[in-house]
């Protein structure tokens, strides 16, 4: 049986697994991993590998059963790569990947490393057709699975944990919950006739901006509250500054190019956190 529905060959269906790696949705939570890695300061590069390797096969995970969801099952997409069987096969791979990661973790780790890991998979496979149906769980499952993904990152590292990576965790879930709220309002219309209820179908696009502006304020303002309380290098709210500045441009445009804007300043904003601290390490987080 055919796995891509673009035809038959190894070229052709190998093209239609890696058209489901989304590097724009993909790159945020293995960055996270890493930089979970790096808050640790002794980075055990194995450790690091596995952990981002759970990560992507977490995201590709989500990436195929969410097309599988929207096109096979829903048929709200107009095309897709995969046929169901294909899907079914893709679906199989990726979470064999990440058990055979899940299972080293427990071996060279311990079972918290475990149980922080799995839940990145649960999130990622139920996100269609169950979590993206509520605006709670639509909204935070991919920043929640970034934010498991920093502290997963940090703990196989130093097998405890700390106030500065939970601290970071929660400025990414509130602030990627933000742009979340943005990306779900670029479907307003079709999501409102499907009855699929994400916070700009919930409580209408003017108010979801507010929510949305609302929750990424907020983030900014903890960085620049840690970062002068010392719990996060000073430099940090440099972070905050550059997404605020990106969010400013972003109020004034169409949901898509705002999307579009915020995603890439999370990438900015995450690049100076990096930075700020490995130029100033951090007291206390192992």
């Amino acid at each position: 049986m055919a796995l891509s529905r673009r035809g038959t060959g190894v070229r052709t269906t190998t093209h239609a697994f890696w058209s489901q790696v989304h590097p724009v949705f993909m790159l945020p939570p293995l960055a996270a991993s890493l930089f979970g890695a790096i808050l640790a300061r002794d980075v055990a590069p194995s450790l690091a590998a596995i952990h981002v390797v759970a990560m992507f096969a977490a995201v590709y995970t989500a990436h195929v059963k969410d097309g599988y969801v929207d096109f096979h099952v829903r048929g709200e997409d107009d095309d897709h790569p995969l046929t169901e069987r294909g899907c079914q096969v893709g679906l199989a791979l990726s979470t064999t990947v990440f058990a055979a990661c899940v299972v080293f973790l427990g071996v060279a780790v311990d079972l918290v490393a475990v149980a922080l890991t799995v839940p990145t998979w649960l999130i990622a496979y139920h996100h269609a057709p169950q979590l993206d149906t509520n605006p709670l769980t639509a909204t935070t499952g991919y920043p929640l699975g970034i934010s498991l993904s920093l502290l997963g990152g940090f703990y196989v590292q130093a097998e405890a944990f700390a106030a500065v990576p939970i601290g970071f965790a929660v400025v990414f879930l509130v602030l990627l919950s933000g742009v979340k709220v943005i990306d779900d309002a670029q479907d307003y219309d079709y999501d409102r006739s499907i009855q699929k209820r994400t916070v700009a179908v919930a409580v209408g696009p003017t108010r979801a901006y507010d929510v949305a502006y609302g929750l990424m304020a907020t983030a900014l303002l903890a960085v620049v509250a840690f970062a002068v309380a010392r719990v996060f290098p000073p430099s940090s709210a440099l972070a905050a500054l550059a997404f605020a500045a990106v969010a400013a441009v972003a109020r004034r445009a169409e949901p898509d190019l705002a999307t579009m804007l915020l995603i890439r300043g999370s990438y900015v904003f995450l690049a100076i956190l990096v930075a700020a601290v490995w130029f100033e390490p951090l007291v206390g987080t192992g």
